[in-house]
């Protein structure tokens, strides 16, 4: 799968209620960053729709919509695997996001992998230009801070 982000936090949840507010709430600790922005000059609310080839979509204030991704694998609740696309892609470019939430006592570790920026070329838009190491820290950081936005909904 080539180059991988991983990032993970424990939230105060069941497995269940975790993957739920992962899923159908992810409008609510969502936190757009226009580094890493689906469109150029956008930014919306995220939904995802439930199952196995739902999809991730982000909605703007004028009610279009742009689709991030279909969902690959809905294994509630335990794994959530879905394509991750930005409108700059090329028709055969993406990535892929794994969720991971695994139970630990009275929490839940909610582990992310987001697979394949090694396929994204360093000029293209959505690298601005990053090496890929670079890229990658930018990514764990901002995934980083969605995860904590994320918890503090989750508990």
């Amino acid at each position: 799968m080539g180059s991988r982000v991983l990032v993970a936090v424990r939230v105060r949840a069941s497995a269940e209620r975790a993957f739920d507010k992962f899923t159908d709430e992810i409008g609510a600790w969502w936190r757009p960053n226009m580094l890493f922005a689906f469109t150029v000059g956008k930014s919306g609310r995220l939904s995802m729709e439930r199952g196995a080839g739902g999809r991730l979509v982000e909605t703007y204030p004028d009610g279009t919509e742009f689709e991030i991704g279909r969902i690959k694998a809905w294994e509630r609740p335990t794994r959530l695997v879905l394509s991750w696309r930005h409108a700059s892609f090329a028709a055969d470019q993406e990535t892929e996001l794994h969720v991971r939430f695994d139970s630990v006592g009275d929490e839940t570790r909610v582990t992310v992998e987001h697979y394949g920026w090694d396929t994204i070329p360093q000029p293209h838009a959505a690298r601005h230009g990053f090496p890929l190491h670079d890229f990658q820290q930018r990514l764990a950081e901002w995934w980083q801070s969605l995860l904590a936005a994320y918890r503090a909904t989750a508990t």
